[in-house]
């Protein structure tokens, strides 16, 4: 019989190794490849989720790393957008081929029939690395080629046939740009060997555990990786629910009566979208509250985590020099004074030049 962790105990263990107990000192790339990458389908708040986790961070931290290429933002897990170091950029892509492969297929695969594939991916190869293009327009130059097929299917198929990354100005801090792509080979310039499942596995547990495979498989898109588990000298647990849980077996694992303090998240936090079972940090209250919220908004709000769970969730508005946060109650709050000193700091890091004033709201910000 394992041992059994709470779903308490899973709370704080997760959010240590997420480094939302205490914000840590490491560098932004330390952290980035320890958290195997911060989802980021918006240009810019992932910034946010970089803030709430290293001390003292300013956005010319990763803002820099970007446009020397030392940071990068592709599609890997789960076919998301994701903001990786360089290395893990060209180690992760091989491995999750598959994950992007099969959602592509899925979505346009009807729409290429009579495509030479490897045709395809090597006319794409040619305009990408010629130079970087947006998929509305790489979709048109391939149609030159392809005049029977959508625009929009070639473009997209180009997309997980080759390993992509979004070009700066895009993603920049403060700045815009269009989504345009290159090939990363050619963006990056040096070559990284591939990670394999078992790499992968720990590479999650380091940041995400004690979990389950399930749990693994939510994050990354692949499948089977039970198989991978049993080979490996894992620590093994068993949760509230009565399921394994793996873990490395030196991983900290801090009392569940440690104080968690208040953590304001950005939309797409990997922190709610990497685990199968979401009960460590999502109350039954607040996964029915989210679960709405996503219905009618097709996105995700900003969470405000209070001794570790989702409570609230947060906006900004700006408006003739001043910027306004709204903390938005889900539920009673008892730590408000220390909400409302988060939401300052957070104005300090978002709009440092503005006028600040924070307020207060009960239910959803888009119920």
């Amino acid at each position: 019989m394992h041992p059994v962790l709470s779903r308490r105990a899973l709370n704080r263990a997760t959010l240590d190794r997420q480094y939302l107990l205490r914000r840590t000192t490491r560098s932004v790339t330390e952290v980035v490849e320890h958290l195997g990458g911060l989802q980021a389908q918006t240009p810019h708040t992932w910034y946010t989720g970089l803030w709430s986790r290293i001390e003292g961070f300013k956005p010319d931290d990763a803002a820099g790393l970007l446009s020397s290429r030392r940071l990068v933002r592709i599609a890997l897990q789960r076919s998301t957008i994701h903001l990786v170091t360089a290395r893990d950029c060209l180690s992760m892509r091989p491995l999750l081929q598959v994950v992007g492969e099969r959602s592509a297929l899925g979505a346009f695969g009807g729409r290429l029939r009579g495509v030479d594939l490897d045709e395809l991916a090597g006319a794409g190869r040619a305009l990408l690395e010629a130079r970087p293009m947006t998929f509305a327009d790489l979709g048109r130059a391939l149609a030159e080629r392809w005049p029977s097929h959508d625009p929009h299917a070639l473009g997209q198929a180009v997309r997980w046939l080759l390993p992509l990354v979004q070009v700066p100005p895009r993603g920049l801090w403060g700045r815009s740009g269009p989504a345009a792509h290159t090939t990363a080979e050619s963006w990056l310039g040096f070559e990284a060997p591939p990670m394999t499942p078992a790499e992968l596995v720990l590479r999650y547990l380091a940041a995400f555990g004690p979990a389950s495979m399930m749990d693994v498989q939510t994050w990354s898109g692949l499948t089977r990786l039970g198989e991978v588990a049993e080979s490996l000298d894992l620590a093994r647990f068993t949760g509230e629910n009565g399921r394994t849980l793996y873990d490395l077996p030196g991983a900290p694992r801090p009392d569940e009566d440690t104080p968690a303090p208040v953590r304001l998240m950005y939309d797409f936090d990997n922190l709610f979208l990497s685990h199968a079972d979401r009960s460590r940090v999502l109350t039954e209250r607040a996964s029915a509250t989210l679960k709405s919220f996503m219905g009618k908004n097709a996105s995700l709000p900003r969470i405000i985590l209070v001794d570790g769970l989702a409570a609230g969730d947060w906006t900004v508005t700006r408006a003739r020099g001043t910027s306004t946060l709204t903390l938005h109650r889900w539920e009673p709050i008892p730590v408000m004074d220390e909400a409302e000193e988060e939401g300052r700091r957070l104005l300090e890091f978002l709009a440092p030049g503005d006028k600040h004033t924070i307020a207060v709201a009960d239910g959803p910000s888009r119920s």
